[in-house]
């Protein structure tokens, strides 16, 4: 029996990241409907604008959903607040100290999962008493850990150390990848970057042409003295890259790169001037789809894996 299926009460342990920009409730709805858990992803709403999310999301399907929140967020008690409010059973915590919100959440029988990049973070978040860990390598899109450590190097570390179910993340985007996490230590992978280019992607149509057209080397992590994150190359990073050349103050990077940058480019289609968030991993990514026939591909992808590989034993 699977830890993480039996948690969330899914079908699949396959999990949609809930991205910034990317993950609305037709997302996260057509995810669910398919079989693994949809994540609504709250880091780009305001508050009125989450609510009619996981209202909407409540109608599109009878399928257990989350939703993710930054613990940065500003109006941080107001979105845990509408979470509650709505009924929303499963919640997903990242960028912030998981002893914040998780007692508060379990207390309204909301189960809670935290996103790390070290062992450090999980030891930390397992001691804050969250019920499963997102370990997510340096692979992955948007915002990431400093460390610049793999997924497939974090999650033996992490496994070894912790109790509770583990999620693998980072540079996941087939069944071959998932059975290799899964091997790994992994209960269950969470992926972002393959369902970006999905049909129910919120995200632009210019942005994810350009996923598609992604080639190994494409992306690049950056920004580590504010938030550390991988973007695709394109002119804004490249301009990123010379105020570092010419040893530009943190403050002088701030100021570049202003506000709602991800937006302009990964929402409003801006390609020049925006922030453009994905995984290493969008170099295999060659097509446009709906969200369930990418679910479904990834897991008979799974399975075909698990029957070949009686074929590598020694």
């Amino acid at each position: 029996m699977n830890k993480i299926t039996t948690l969330f009460n899914i079908k699949y342990p396959l999990i949609q990241a809930g991205m910034i920009w990317v993950s609305g409730y037709k997302l996260a709805a057509a995810v669910s409907n398919a079989g693994g858990l949809g994540i609504i992803g709250a880091g780009s709403m305001y508050p009125e604008v989450l609510q009619e999310h996981i209202k909407k999301c409540k109608k599109a399907t009878d399928k257990p959903f989350a939703v993710n929140v930054p613990l940065f967020y500003p109006d941080l008690e107001t979105i845990i607040k509408i979470i509650i409010d709505e009924g929303v059973k499963i919640v997903f915590t990242s960028a912030g100290n998981p002893k914040l919100w998780t007692k508060h959440l379990q207390a309204h029988g909301i189960t809670v999962v935290h996103v790390v990049s070290s062992v450090k973070f999980a030891l930390k978040s397992q001691d804050a008493g969250v019920d499963a860990i997102v370990a997510e390598g340096f692979e992955a899109g948007g915002h990431n850990g400093k460390e610049e450590t793999t997924t497939f190097t974090l999650l033996p570390m992490v496994k070894a150390q912790i109790k509770i179910p583990l999620i693998a993340a980072g540079g996941i985007a087939t069944g071959n990848a998932m059975l290799a996490a899964m091997i790994l230590g992994a209960d269950a992978v969470q992926i972002g970057s393959r369902f970006v280019a999905s049909k129910e992607s919120s995200a632009h149509i210019n942005f994810k042409k350009e996923v598609v057209k992604a080639k190994d080397g494409d992306t690049l992590l950056t920004l580590k003295e504010l938030i550390p994150a991988r973007l695709l190359k394109n002119k804004f990073f490249y301009e990123i890259e010379d105020l570092y050349k010419k040893h530009a103050s943190v403050e002088k990077i701030k100021e570049f790169l202003g506000r709602a940058r991800a937006k302009r480019g990964m929402f409003e289609g801006n390609l020049e001037d925006g922030e453009l968030e994905i995984g290493q991993i969008a170099g295999l990514i060659n097509e446009i789809k709906p969200a369930a026939e990418i679910v479904h591909e990834i897991i008979n992808n799974y399975n075909n894996a698990v029957m070949q590989i009686s074929a590598l034993k020694l």
